[in-house]
């Protein structure tokens, strides 16, 4: 194939068999971005920086690690104690888990309130959403494999839930584990899911993802479409290249970002026991069950909808659902425009209404349960659903302000 780009030397070579100025033209130097992205806007790429993060210090970790429950525990004290740098590239690693939902619960939270997910961006968020899914699996198989208290007596209670499941229940929770109890096949499993199938599964929704992006466009504060109004060279009105104008946008966010990083893996790596919690440094005992079983703060507000429900059956159901719910987003929103500048107060109360409940669910799921918690998880778990149920509902007759034809700078 010829060269297009007219690049010469090495990379004209290069370009004569493999796309690489085309790529680089298409998602970086030649990709036209709306004006007026602010600071929601940092949180994809540092979804980005920390899922490179997680990776790297994976890969040094399981050059130490044994995926052995004779061995799990020991070899990460090991890590810890006697491996150079071993301590710091772990607190990267339980840290960077950690900083990853944080980040991807935000780029999703911005997603509510500028209708990212709405057309022509559907599959954006559903590859998103899968994510997502990919992501909480990948963290409660990594979870597992310190073999601390908390780790086994976690991955205890999670594969029982499966058992709840009519029919298939009992054998389901039996593949999972690969035993009649967690076990050494359980950890060995988890071990292979986490450090291979689920990282490639991960990159491949990633890529997905940004080439769904790229395709149809960003979003932006205004729900504008930059696309529809064009210059005479078909550049949008309102739109500038990624880089270098986003491209070194991103390298301050990246700058902050890793400040507080920094100050967490150094001097609070545990974070109050939220981050890692404080019977995990205790070695697993099948015979001593935890006073409180509760999994990391990320799962929580799911834990909290599962043990609202009374019934086992039930409360996998709603906690499935609670996750379920999200695909559904781009066809329950009714509403003619995107962005919550130019939503009514129907819209902006629902959605203030939907972040306290999930933040008071995510509080309660790291409690002991009582009958005060659970009435008010009930009511939070409402609160969540109807968010999403009543949405075609709300949405449509909500009032809305006029959307302007260009981007503005507010």
């Amino acid at each position: 194939m010829a060269n297009t780009q007219g690049t010469t030397g090495l990379l004209g070579w290069i370009d004569d068999r493999f796309p690489l100025t085309k790529m680089w033209r298409e998602h970086m130097g030649a990709y036209y971005a709306p004006k007026n992205f602010n600071i929601w806007y940092y949180f994809g790429a540092l979804s980005l920086l920390v899922l490179i993060n997680q990776i790297v210090t994976g890969v040094w970790l399981t050059m130490s690690y044994k995926p052995s429950a004779a061995e799990a525990f020991a070899s990460v004290e090991y890590i810890m104690r006697d491996v150079p740098w071993g301590w710091l590239i772990r607190y990267m690693h339980s840290t960077g888990a950690s900083a990853f939902f944080i980040v991807v619960y935000l780029h999703m939270y911005r997603g509510l309130l500028y209708g990212s997910y709405k057309g022509p961006r559907e599959l954006i968020w559903i590859f998103g959403c899968l994510i997502y899914v990919a992501l909480m699996a990948e963290a409660f198989m990594g979870y597992l494999l310190p073999w601390g208290q908390m780790s086994y007596w976690g991955a205890q209670v999670i594969i029982s839930l499966f058992g709840a499941i009519p029919g298939i229940g009992e054998d389901l929770t039996l593949w999972i584990r690969g035993d009649y109890v967690v076990s050494d096949a359980t950890l060995n499993r988890f071990f292979a899911l986490h450090v291979i199938a689920l990282p490639i599964v991960l990159l491949g929704l990633v890529v997905a993802h940004i080439l769904a992006l790229h395709e149809v466009g960003s979003n932006n504060p205004d729900g504008v479409e930059i696309k529809k109004k064009k210059d005479e060279n078909g550049i949008p009105l309102d739109g500038i290249p990624f880089h270098p104008y986003y491209s070194v946008k991103d390298l301050f966010g990246f700058s902050v970002f890793f400040l507080f990083f920094a100050l967490v893996v150094f001097f609070a790596p545990e974070m109050g026991g939220y981050f890692l919690e404080h019977a995990n440094f205790v070695p697993a005992d099948p015979l001593k069950t935890p006073e409180h079983i509760a999994p990391v703060w990320y799962f929580t507000p799911f834990y909290a909808i599962l043990r609202a429900v009374p019934d086992k059956l039930g409360g996998v159901i709603a906690m499935g659902g609670a996750i379920v719910v999200l695909f559904l987003l781009p066809w329950l929103d009714r509403s003619p425009v995107k962005s919550i500048r130019y939503r009514g107060y129907l819209y902006k109360g629902a959605l203030a209404a939907f972040t306290v409940a999930f933040l008071i669910l995510g509080y309660l799921g790291a409690l002991p349960p009582s009958p005060g918690r659970t009435l008010l998880a009930q009511l939070c778990s409402l609160v969540y659903f109807l968010f999403f149920f009543l949405m075609p509902i709300y949405t449509k007759m909500d009032t809305t302000k006029a959307v302007p034809e260009r981007v503005t700078y507010k």
